[in-house]
């Protein structure tokens, strides 16, 4: 079947961002075409997690059965610095209160079969390369395929390209790394703890010399006999990581091996580096919008980010309906949403990626039954704009602060 020629919506990348844009576009009565790179299913660089905020958006889509039908968790047992802590997702207005983990690979597959079901159109193996602007608007997408290069036609256009965001590039989008950012790599791998209804952070991460790392590792448990293993870095412009991620991940595995019951060799090891909290400018134009990882919708305090791109999704497919000025109206809603929040999470980032503070304070909060409670609430992203208790208004405070002392703030 040959691609449409021309469309209404035109999303660019199929990953959780792109195919919730598309779901819900199409859900509004629109002529909706989603394009990848890739063939489907493929695989795709992540800690598989999805934290109460994901599995309220995806319950949105329809799909919480289909998640259920994977794995459940209760919550997070967070290990460092001698301490052993087992925290619960807290109760939140609006969320469910469980979450879980899904492999990209069948994730990302499941999720753009969705949008297909809902009215879009599928397109694989075309890379967006190149636009045809016009007085700011895109008029065009050029595309490369297996056949050749051929040209799409839109009056709207989402960008959901990941990270790296080519299409993105293009339109001008730039990455800031003077915030903090992410290196951070994941494998597979054979366990005893494929069932545990915890995922598991270990807070305090060492390198290969033994030496502390601003960072942690994670071990979020599948359901199918195995677990997604992986750690990551922090990182800023003035203390770049040194670090190469693929041992980094083995020498986590060695040392936790006995209490996961880890078995055989870590397996499809890849790594990324991820733009988080908002460091990223020229989001939108006219007529399109970067959404997702490709606007820096990434958790700067867990690197998290499918909560952030079903969302974003969600709220630009409700502007293409209103036929919004996208220019505007999408960084100010960026802004809105989670400006103040990434503003403060990339400052305590930063302080973070400092190993020798990392080293002072960790103990400390690991102590604490009532800190840690809390930090699980901040980093898993799960305050909402209807909560009044005092830990969202701590956390609102803290981020109106912080929004007014940056020199960059998230999406500018």
């Amino acid at each position: 079947m040959p691609a449409p020629t021309r469309t209404d919506v035109l999303v660019v990348g199929a990953g959780p961002a792109g195919s919730a844009a598309a779901t819900w576009a199409a859900r509004h009565g629109l002529d909706v075409v989603l394009a990848d790179a890739a063939t489907f299913p493929r695989d795709k660089t992540c800690g598989d997690g999805l934290t109460p905020r994901a599995i309220g958006e995806l319950d949105r889509l329809g799909l919480t059965d289909w998640v259920c039908a994977h794995t459940v968790n209760q919550g997070l047992r967070a290990h460092g610095f001698g301490q052993r802590l087992e925290l619960r997702w807290p109760q939140v207005e609006g969320l469910p209160d469980w979450g879980s983990a899904v492999p990209r690979t069948e994730l990302d597959d499941h999720l753009r079969t969705h949008a297909l079901k809902a009215g879009a159109v599928g397109i694989e193996d075309a890379r967006a390369v190149d636009a045809r602007v016009e007085g700011g608007r895109v008029r065009a997408v050029t595309f490369r395929g297996a056949e050749g290069t051929f040209e799409i036609e839109a009056e709207r256009v989402v960008v959901a390209d990941g990270v790296r965001s080519p299409l993105g590039k293009v339109l001008g989008r730039e990455w800031h790394r003077d915030t903090v950012y992410a290196v951070a790599g994941r494998s597979y791998v054979d366990s005893t703890m494929s069932n545990d209804p915890w995922i598991s952070s270990h807070l305090e991460l060492r390198g290969e010399e033994g030496q502390i790392l601003s960072g942690y590792g994670w071990v979020f448990p599948l359901g199918d006999g195995s677990v997604n293993l992986g750690a990551g870095t922090l990182a800023t412009a003035k203390r770049p990581a040194d670090i190469a991620i693929k041992p980094l991940m083995q020498v986590y595995a060695d040392t936790i091996r006995h209490d996961f019951g880890l078995s055989g060799e870590l397996r499809m090891g890849a790594s990324a580096l991820l733009p988080m909290g908002g460091a990223v400018s020229n989001v939108a134009g006219p007529n399109w919008a970067l959404i997702g990882d490709a606007a820096a919708c990434i958790n700067p305090l867990n690197g998290e980010g499918i909560d952030y791109g079903l969302e974003t999704g969600r709220l630009v497919a409700d502007m293409l309906l209103a036929g919004d000025d996208l220019q505007t109206a999408w960084p100010a809603l960026l802004t809105d949403h989670y400006g103040e929040a990434f503003s403060v999470a990339r400052r305590l980032a930063g302080l973070f990626s400092n190993p020798k503070l990392l080293t002072a304070l960790g103990p400390i909060g690991m102590r604490s039954d009532l800190l840690m409670t809390l930090a699980l609430r901040w980093m898993g992203n799960l305050v909402t704009d209807d909560d009044r208790d005092r830990a969202a208004r701590v956390w609102r405070w803290a981020g109106r602060r912080s929004v007014g002392l940056d020199s960059r703030p998230p999406f500018s």
